[in-house]
């Protein structure tokens, strides 16, 4: 918080704070967010699905977590934050982890910056789902079915996080930017 930020409400995570007449929100004890772009060797994204409080929908996202959020876990890379998270939320992990992008999450609301990460070599460790009080589940979808996929899952009522568009985005960026690179 800065200096000429005032404090008009702090909670465990979130932070409401007024700066001149603006009104946003900080994450507190979070050192970052990192929202994953799993990609399988077979060209399938991997999503979550689950229950947003604040929207009252399901949700579908793409896999995503707090950094340094919890005791056990202060003073932890971001890298090693994002595969925990996979791993906790989908049941894989990724032997390869790239930084894509870090981008406000909200900047008229919120101070969030978000790290896209693409996770590659992933290998089925675990069943996902989430940990306590999570009801995580798991869609494997192939990337070229993924545009008629999304709208089905909206038709059947939940919401979809734009930050899906952005990663599929940041994903096909580097796949350009790799096929221009690699020797033909």
């Amino acid at each position: 918080m800065s200096d000429s930020a005032e404090c008009l409400h702090e909670g465990r995570f979130l932070r409401l704070v007024r700066s001149a007449e603006w009104e946003y929100v900080e994450r507190v004890n979070v050192t970052g967010v990192a929202v994953l772009v799993p990609v399988t060797s077979e060209g399938e994204i991997v999503l979550v699905e689950q229950y947003r409080i604040p929207v009252r929908a399901r949700m579908v996202e793409l896999p995503a977590g707090l950094v340094g959020d919890e005791e056990g876990f202060r003073g932890e890379d971001l890298l090693e934050a994002a595969n925990r998270e996979l791993d906790e939320e989908t049941g894989y992990r990724a032997r390869r982890l790239q930084v894509l992008a870090i981008s406000p999450s909200s900047g008229g609301m919120t101070s969030e910056l978000v790290t896209f990460v693409l996770a590659s070599d992933l290998s089925k460790v675990g069943k996902g789902g989430g940990v306590a009080g999570e009801d995580i589940v798991v869609h494997v979808v192939p990337l070229r079915d993924l545009a008629e996929w999304l709208p089905r899952k909206e038709a059947q009522g939940c919401l979809i996080d734009p930050k899906i568009y952005a990663g599929l985005h940041l994903l096909n960026s580097t796949s350009t930017a790799d096929d221009a690179s690699s020797p033909t």
